[in-house]
């Protein structure tokens, strides 16, 4: 005897919700035996409804409160994108108690706190798998595998576009430019980048896996954010020479500041890393993320981290999951939010620097230099003279320092007579020392 049918709902018919739809009609039966019951789509919304969509007409609709209100809907998948319409439609199936399986990362960034509250006062299930590396499973296992767990640092590499260009830059010496035109040329950077190159995607991104690493509410406006648009092929040369490369990293760690207060913090910026690191070999539009934690120790995740058939595979998963809760009586796991910690300002972060400088080429120049970074006790590692003349430039690398001190140094150089001006400051980030 064939069990009542689950109805479902997919809100969006792009890459990822055409994927949705697509791998689940043509493993339906698969999916009724994994679940113990079959799934039907009630209904897919869109837009606009024309032309051949690749699914029957009669599941289209350009209602999409109309569907999710349908009493024969029990789970919503969204994948329409953008914030403000989602957020009412997830908020309303929430509230009457049907089960929802989002990508959105923006929207959770902003509204995670809303929309967790709704879930639990109505006992409904809330999953998003796929708002952070598309097909990695990186979400489940910090809200379940490692709930026994003290999770200290949750650091990787969680844009695609950005780690395409910085990869092809480190590759074929290409500047920023040309490589940004030929990742929108392959498909890779949208038509407009802003969100991914100045790394409000990743910092998206880095809110949520804080807020679950970290047991604490974390939004996007919490994490501090630098972009990739600055990066020459300078930087990335310096960098072959000290061993390392750039990556766009989403960092989430535990701190304890000078006052032995335990604080959190959520950054998103280029860094430069050591060859040896994991992540440094991640290249193309992969991801990765580096989990460290007290007792499992350092786990990593690989994999696609973006693409309409990945992405689809971690909704899917949720999918399931939802489904058999629905089906046998069970509920996923709610929001954890009982440390509030408090996010630590950048400033009190520490790290090590890589700074670039063009200078004039006379005597005096390095002492003049080093004597600015000793006044704010930030401590010198390395330092490198490179060209001559006016082509003169210096790079110096630091030992671990407050990033607030780094700030003040950098604004003291840049009013030197010997400086000519400060092209890069990076972060050096996989080290210790």
């Amino acid at each position: 005897m064939t069990s009542k049918p689950i109805g479902v709902a997919v809100l969006g018919l792009g890459n990822v919700g055409s994927e949705v739809v697509r791998i689940l009609t043509e493993n339906a039966e698969d999916f009724e035996a994994r679940i113990g019951a079959p799934l039907e789509i009630r209904g897919i919304a869109v837009r606009r409804i024309d032309g051949d969509r690749g699914v029957p007409a009669e599941l289209l609709t350009d209602d999409p409160a109309e569907l999710v209100g349908r009493d024969d809907v029990d789970i919503v998948v969204e994948v329409l994108g953008g914030i403000d319409i989602p957020r009412k439609l997830v908020l309303s199936a929430l509230e009457k108690g049907k089960s929802v399986i989002t990508a959105n990362k923006a929207l959770l960034a902003e509204y995670t706190g809303e929309l967790a509250d709704a879930a639990e006062k109505s006992r409904a299930d809330l999953y998003f798998e796929a708002a952070v590396a598309g097909a990695i499973p990186v979400v489940r296992p910090l809200m379940q595998s490692l709930a026994g767990d003290r999770v200290n640092k949750v650091a990787g590499i969680v844009n695609g576009t950005t780690n395409f260009i910085l990869s092809a830059m480190d590759e074929t010496g290409a500047d920023y430019a040309e490589t940004l035109a030929e990742a929108g040329r392959l498909g890779y950077a949208e038509a407009d980048p802003t969100a991914d190159v100045e790394g409000y995607d990743a910092a998206s991104k880095a809110a949520i896996l804080a807020s679950i690493a970290f047991h604490t509410r974390v939004t996007a406006g919490d994490v501090y954010r630098e972009g990739i648009s600055k990066i020459t092929s300078d930087d990335l040369e310096t960098a072959k020479s000290l061993d390392c490369t750039i990556k766009l990293l989403a960092i989430c760690e535990r701190i304890v500041t000078a006052k032995g207060k335990e604080r959190i913090s959520a950054r998103v910026y280029p860094a430069l890393v050591p060859l040896e690191h994991p992540l440094a070999s991640v290249n193309g539009a992969f991801n990765a993320v580096v989990v460290e934690a007290e007792a499992a120790g350092r786990l990593m995740f690989y994999g696609q981290g973006a693409g309409g058939a990945p992405t689809a595979s971690a909704v899917l998963g949720d999918l399931v999951m939802a489904a058999r809760n629905k089906f046998y009586g069970g509920r996923g796991p709610l929001e954890s939010k009982y440390a509030k910690l408090k996010v630590a300002p950048m400033g009190d972060i520490l790290t090590r620097y890589y700074v670039s400088m063009q200078v004039a080429d006379k005597p005096g120049v390095l002492a003049t230099v080093a004597a600015e970074f000793s006044k704010r006790d930030v401590s010198i590692s390395t330092v490198r003279q490179q060209g001559s003349g006016d082509g003169a430039r210096l790079v110096v690398v630091t030992h671990l320092a407050a990033d607030s001190a780094l700030s003040e140094t950098v604004a003291s150089l840049e009013q030197l007579d010997v400086v000519v001006h400060v092209a890069s400051v990076l972060r050096l980030e996989g080290t210790t020392v």
